[in-house]
């Protein structure tokens, strides 16, 4: 077994590059002030890095402004902050929210909480690739919906969603569109303006910067949304997110995303070949396996795949030098397969046997074929111990 075992679990988080650790570095004891002291020179220092930080932001993801870009500590608050922010700032005058059965839970959990709020959440299905027809979101929007919110890019399975048709017909009728694009920022090409994304919620920690600090873009022009805060306590971020921001991470995550920018086309070229490198070496070594979603619309890094006959718990315990996740939401007394791969109607006992690979930045061939080895064997070996004994139940 190798010292180290092989990272395949870039969706859940990534290693801060070194990089962004050194552009950081000065703000944690020399530049160390507070970004809302105004009365002195650290305070004034620790201003200037958040604001050039929120420059830069705002120039990855297109926005038109800096102060379209609002600080909070990752996409799980800022999913709250657009959802329940939009349909608290209706003040009434509209309550329906419209998302997807296959968004991450901080988006469908705090659907649920809208809802027990009063408002009238439509929650719409997907096909067998993960994909929502749009005309499903043109279907479902009516005179009382607040806020349209459709992910960019699936945590689970890497599909894309068809944002930028979701987002036009979202203006032709005059409701602000959001999207989840914590797994999309940096890796796949993303314009606010030109796409018309009212609301964008985006991290650092899947792109190479630290944990604890993300944003949401929100939009000022045609007309200005209104957003209620959350968080009170002071008036931070225009208002709608108080609270002393963490400026060494501010800037890491600033100079995640710029430098995930800057290598983009080449990293998703190099990405894509590996994620087609190992589907191929799994598909010729492991016998009934099945892939989840829509490889001509998927995240470069991302391969989800279901292994007939064998509980996936199981096989990541016979893999202590192999780093990937199930991509299912079990509990310990029963388990049972993600929403994600209820939604694409897998059976449950397909849906027991997924893997989710996530490659990274430093994923190489080499690495990529000893997983796929060592997964063919530990599946034969969980398969000829089930035979063994009279094939009981995969989980």
């Amino acid at each position: 077994m190798n010292a180290r075992p092989i990272y395949l679990d870039h969706q859940a988080t990534t290693p801060v590059d070194p990089r962004v650790v050194e552009a950081m570095a000065p703000y944690w004891s020399e530049d160390f002030g507070n970004a809302a002291s105004r009365s002195h020179v650290y305070g004034w220092r620790a201003e200037a890095a958040v604001e050039a930080a929120r420059e830069a932001l705002a120039a990855a993801i297109g926005a038109s402004s800096p102060r379209e870009i609002v600080f909070t500590s990752g996409a799980t608050e800022s999913d709250n902050l657009a959802l329940l922010g939009v349909l608290r700032g209706a003040r009434g005058r509209r309550d329906g929210l419209v998302t997807v059965a296959t968004e991450h839970r901080a988006v469908l959990d705090v659907a649920r909480a809208a809802a027990r709020e009063g408002a009238d959440v439509k929650l719409l299905p997907v096909d067998g690739r993960g994909l929502v027809d749009p005309d499903d979101v043109a279907r479902a929007l009516s005179p009382r919906t607040a806020l349209v919110s459709v992910m960019a890019a699936n945590n689970e399975i890497g599909v894309l969603q068809p944002i930028d048709a979701i987002a036009a017909l979202c203006r032709e009728r005059g409701v602000p569109f959001h999207s989840d694009a914590a797994q999309a920022v940096g890796k796949i090409p993303l314009d606010v303006a030109r796409e018309g994304i009212d609301l964008l919620s985006f991290t650092a920690h899947k792109v190479y910067g630290p944990k604890g600090v993300g944003a949401l873009y929100v939009r000022e022009t045609r007309p200005r949304l209104r957003v209620e805060p959350l968080v009170h306590g002071g008036g931070h971020e225009r208002g709608l997110r108080s609270g002393t921001l963490p400026v060494p991470l501010v800037v890491g995550f600033a100079r995640a995303v710029a430098l995930a920018v800057e290598s983009r086309e080449a990293e998703a070229e190099r990405l894509a070949r590996l994620r087609e490198r190992l589907w191929s070496r799994l598909s010729a070594s492991v016998g009934g396996v099945v892939r989840s979603g829509d490889p001509r619309r998927s995240l470069p890094g991302c391969l989800h795949v279901c292994i007939e006959g064998v509980a996936s718990d199981a096989l990541l315990a016979s893999l202590p030098d192999v780093a990937l996740s199930s991509g299912s939401a079990c509990s310990s007394a029963r388990p049972e397969p993600s929403h994600v791969l209820a939604a694409l109607g897998l059976p449950p006992e397909l849906a027991r046997g997924a893997l989710r690979f996530g490659l990274g930045r430093g994923t190489t061939e080499a690495e990529v074929d000893r997983a796929a080895e060592r997964i063919a064997g530990a599946a034969a070996a969980l398969r000829a111990a089930r035979a063994g004994r009279g094939a009981a139940p995969v989980a």
